[in-house]
């Protein structure tokens, strides 16, 4: 493994300013097909989440499958017969030369190794979210993306929705005036997923189905158990990024996106409850504190995870949804009553205090629209409008939202050094900055 001190942490498009100017870039629009021709696709990851992404692209040639669990993507397998079964991406990327881009579907701490051996073999990448597990891997995939010019997109389908494009409209339009404090909450992972638990101690057999080498992938060496798999790894440090990690790309998009707010200065915990060294506390408070930028003052956002929401004055007699958002501004509130912003008509958002705004007609659009963002990556690939949540956004969001995992994983205060990608009161969380890849897996 390459020492952390010997990379340059210059090299990174890190930096507060270098982070902020990261949200506008775009990737160059390399057309590798025309736009009536279809494109060739590998999938890292057959199963799970993959089965949604696999069937939001059929309308491109299914090339190649490739998971490391036959049981988990035997029902791709069936489908699919005529494509190509791997279980190693890194052999179907060097023998699938006919590819033109590539979708990751796999656990977290796979992302970034996955995707980044896409692109250093010239294929666009969608991959899905976080974006990566850890700050220096989000680094590095925009930096790479960046440097090849092409196309990349986090699954991320909120970004693409309807709603959510009107509801940035309305808060760049001033409707609620100047944004004063975000807060942000998910049921995540109450019912959903195990956390703040202990490692398994047993040591049953691996499933031969489970090729568990190549699923532990970069990740320090462990016996396997079932109470990683197929689902249950969010919760574990190693694995998952939690709550925040799993929900926030999608719950904070919203206003993330409206307001440019780049990357935090200081991330804290209010409250939770236990954690341990093996996994996030089962629910928790933070507060993670922006520095003002263009399109707003200092902020603060509050979340929530695990069920816990926000005050209830907040939401003026409206029923507080089990994940949302809230932007607070001087004039009113933008609340998004999902993950999302809603499809088509359905708008999920709605301005507070309700009879303040009975009259309120949307600004003119100003974003463009997409039938669906799987859809957007095929068609920028073709060379048709940019992918609007490029690595080089997907990574930025990722990043603030991993800073709060720091303070989680440390139990201390973070004061973040963009520039620098450190915590400057903190030397406990560099190796959760810049982790340790096993052998043959280093980023």
């Amino acid at each position: 493994m390459r020492k952390h001190s010997a990379i340059t942490r210059r090299r990174f498009l890190g930096g507060a300013a270098l982070a902020a100017t990261a949200l506008s870039v775009g990737c160059s629009h390399t057309s590798v097909r025309p736009a009536n021709e279809k494109l060739n696709l590998g999938f890292i990851g057959a199963g799970g989440r993959a089965n949604e992404n696999i069937a939001a692209l059929t309308s491109e040639n299914i090339v190649a499958l490739c998971d490391v669990d036959d049981n988990n993507a035997a029902a791709s397998f069936k489908k699919f017969p005529d494509a190509k079964r791997y279980r190693d991406f890194r052999k179907m990327l060097e023998q699938e030369k006919s590819l033109d881009a590539v979708v990751v579907s796999t656990p977290d701490h796979l992302h970034a190794i996955a995707a980044i051996t896409a692109m250093q073999h010239g294929k666009h990448v969608y991959c899905e979210k976080p974006l990566a597990h850890s700050i220096y891997e989000a680094r590095k995939m925009r930096e790479i993306a960046h440097r090849t010019g092409l196309i990349t997109q986090m699954g991320q389908q909120g970004h693409a929705m309807e709603g959510s494009r009107r509801a940035v409209e309305v808060i760049r339009s001033g409707a609620i005036g100047q944004v004063q404090e975000l807060h942000v909450w998910t049921d995540r992972p109450a019912a959903w997923w195990p956390q703040g638990i202990e490692r398994p101690t047993d040591n049953p057999p691996v499933p031969n189905t489970l090729d568990w080498d190549l699923w532990l992938g970069p990740a320090a060496w462990r016996p396997y158990s079932p109470a990683y798999l197929p689902f249950k790894w969010r919760g574990i440090y190693d694995f998952g990024t939690g709550a925040i990690g799993d929900m926030g790309v999608h719950n904070l998009d919203t206003a993330f996106w409206a307001l440019d707010l780049g990357l935090p200065a200081s991330a804290r915990v209010v409250d939770s409850s236990p954690g341990t060294k093996e996994s996030p506390p089962l629910w928790s408070l933070l507060e993670l504190q922006f520095p003002a930028g263009k399109h707003h003052g200092p902020l603060k956002l509050h979340w929530y995870d695990g069920k816990k929401l926000p005050p209830a004055e907040l939401f003026h007699g409206e029923e507080i949804t089990a994940n949302g958002s809230l932007v607070v501004g001087t004039k009113g509130a933008l609340y998004t009553r999902e993950w999302h912003g809603g499809q088509g008509k359905r708008d999920m958002f709605m301005l507070l205090p309700t009879k303040q705004f009975i009259d309120y007609q949307p600004p003119a659009p100003t974003l463009p629209r997409t039938p669906e963002h799987h859809i957007e990556w095929v068609r920028a690939i073709k060379g048709g409008p940019k992918a609007e949540s490029s690595f080089a956004y997907a990574s930025v969001l990722t990043e603030a939202l991993l800073v709060g995992m720091l303070a989680l994983r440390t139990g201390k205060p973070i004061q973040w050094d963009a520039h620098n990608m450190r915590a400057t009161n903190c030397p406990e969380a560099d190796p959760f900055i810049h982790p340790h890849f096993r052998t043959g897996w280093e980023i």
